[in-house]
């Protein structure tokens, strides 16, 4: 290897094959196939002394995914050659900070510890981005990358390990980006939760265009008005659900579906669960999320 980052070959007989190090004065051939016509042996001390204007140290940050710790090797490069490289100690204090944020650069956000209340109040806050804009930030990956100083940087603790990150963290920094008059507003615009008629509080969904609710039929019954947020102007898409949570239909018009479809699926589902309750007018029964008592 040449410092310019091309190969050459010596013959295996030549007195300086044995040599590690090579000064090269001429080559014939060309590229990986050149072959050295004429050299000199020198140790590694008389290149770092004679081309020490042109040797560069760097320090390179990677991520342990087994330790979930961030790693830093020195390495010493003259061009193309590497000199020497060695693992350096993990660091600590603002050092092992910043070493966090360049591997969140390199890496993703992937790497942090999201919990599930930091996930769904990112993408609540997404939804109201994509939806209103500005002031509302903007969390997605890159946007997210590119204030990692604004909203991380000073919840970090001074370890080099992702796995000292406090999950909490991340909901508090997240939340350092909403300015401060609008998040009293999240949870009445976006709120994590539905109260069901029949006195469930089910999460709501807000990883796609839309809102979405996933709640079994029998805990709507009697409502005659399709649920929505954001004061009443974003219809929920319901996810209406079997017993067995699994899917009978999606809407965005819940009246229009017990006025329509219902009859249909009521014949289907008396069948499959006997057990439930299947009224022919379901804006007339009670909501419920338990089974008909035995022998009703």
């Amino acid at each position: 290897m040449l410092a310019n980052g091309s190969g050459a070959m010596l013959d295996a007989s030549d007195p300086l094959a044995g040599e590690t190090w090579l000064v090269v004065a001429d080559l014939q051939g060309k590229a990986q196939n050149a072959r050295i016509t004429a050299a000199a042996a020198l140790d590694e001390a008389d290149i770092r002394t004679a081309l020490a204007e042109k040797i560069e140290t760097r320090r390179e940050v990677s991520f342990d995914r087994d330790r979930r710790a961030v790693r830093v090797r020195e390495t010493v490069r003259l061009g193309a050659i590497t000199l020497s490289e060695r693992m350096l100690p993990a660091p600590t204090g603002a050092d092992a900070d910043s070493a966090i944020l360049d591997a969140l650069r390199e890496h993703g956000l992937s790497l942090l510890p999201w919990s599930r209340e930091a996930e769904t109040l990112r993408q609540r806050l997404g939804w109201l981005h994509r939806g209103l804009g500005a002031p509302w930030p903007d969390v997605s990956d890159a946007a997210l990358v590119e204030r990692l100083d604004d909203w991380l940087l000073p919840f970090l603790s001074g370890a080099a390990s992702f796995a000292a990150i406090d999950p909490s963290v991340l909901s508090q920094g997240l939340m350092t980006l909403v300015p401060h008059e609008l998040q009293r507003k999240i949870d009445t615009l976006a709120p994590t939760h539905f109260d069901a008629p029949s006195g469930s509080r089910l999460p709501i969904r807000y990883d796609g265009e839309w809102p979405v609710l996933a709640i079994r039929v029998q805990e709507l019954f009697g409502l005659d008005r399709h649920p929505a947020i954001a004061n009443g102007t974003v219809p929920l898409t319901l996810e209406l659900l079997s017993p067995a949570r699994r899917p009978i239909q999606t809407t965005r018009d819940l009246p229009g579906f017990w006025r329509g479809s219902w009859a249909d699926v009521r014949t289907d589902m008396r069948g499959r669960y006997p057990r439930h309750v299947w009224p022919e007018n379901p804006l007339l029964a009670a909501a419920t999320s338990r089974a008909k008592p035995r022998g009703t």
